[in-house]
């Protein structure tokens, strides 16, 4: 294996290296969860490409503060100083990708990096689409149980992983005004906190007090998709990660509320393209 320009020294996490080049690296890291109201200051000396997987944290930036769970892609810019808080119990899980300057700035789209040249990405999270969530899974599973015939496929596959994460990017997300924004983080706190439950849209309302219409608007506008849509977008993404903890993939699906195995079948097909069952064979899905 080549040696590796990067490090990942958190005290407060458990980090394990899947992938160590001399370009890039990743590591599955676990966070406890313990960051309440917020972490102390971090930062890193390289740009992080983070997909969150399991659980959810706020990313804050300055004043600016993102959720991050597995419907988004989240960014640790070089020298920049964050925080974290655990609203939720339970901590959280992302496959972590460490990219030098060089490579960053060569793969990330020019409207998305940072002005100057700098190594950074200009805003501190992106919106995924289910194609993207599937292959980030996969790429976690297939490195986890070193089922990638080389460094050079691990590279390239890494590679292609971060380029359908940005390539679709988002619009600007400046015209949403921070009471939107912070109403729709509202509404993803409270189905994040348990993906099982068959919320309705007046108990979610009721939690963030105004009407199932005010809220059912402003989310379609500031995520581009109706809020039924993101929770099963975030259960999907769970049964992504958790296909390898079940013998009956039922189980499963009642577990993240979905109201039958067929429900639960068909939804994940029509999202991935794949059964549960396939995916858990073409990724090498570690089950026990």
């Amino acid at each position: 294996m080549a040696a590796s320009r990067f490090e990942m020294n958190m005290v407060d996490f458990k980090s394990n290296a899947l992938l160590l080049s001399d370009v890039l690296a990743v590591w599955d890291v676990i966070c406890p969860g313990t960051h309440a109201p917020q972490s102390a200051d971090e930062t890193t000396d390289k740009t992080h490409i983070v997909f969150p997987y399991e659980g959810l944290y706020v990313h804050h930036v300055g004043h600016d503060e993102a959720i991050a769970d597995s419907s988004r892609v989240l960014f640790l810019n070089e020298d920049q100083v964050w925080r974290m808080s655990h609203p939720v119990a339970g901590g959280d899980s992302s496959l972590s990708i460490g990219l030098t300057p060089e490579v960053l700035v060569e793969l990330v789209p020019g409207e998305l990096l940072a002005s100057g040249g700098r190594a950074a990405l200009n805003r501190c999270a992106l919106r995924l689409d289910a194609r993207t969530q599937a292959l980030a899974a996969a790429v976690r599973h297939r490195l986890d149980r070193g089922a990638i015939g080389g460094m050079l496929e691990a590279e390239t596959v890494t590679m292609g992983l971060i380029r359908a994460a940005l390539q679709g990017h988002a619009p600007d997300e400046r015209r949403i005004t921070a009471r939107s924004r912070k109403l729709v983080d509202g509404a993803k706190l409270v189905v994040g906190a348990d993906l099982g439950r068959r919320w309705t849209l007046s108990e979610i309302a009721a939690e963030l007090g105004v009407s199932p219409v005010y809220l059912t608007q402003v989310f379609q506008r500031v995520e581009g998709i109706p809020m039924y849509r993101y929770q099963l977008q975030l259960r999907l993404a769970q049964a992504l990660q958790r296909l390898g903890e079940y013998d009956d993939v039922t189980d499963l699906a009642f577990d993240l509320g979905f109201s039958s195995h067929s429900h639960f079948s068909a939804a994940f097909k029509q999202t991935y393209g794949q059964t549960p069952s396939e995916f858990r064979r073409s990724s090498g899905v570690r089950r026990g």
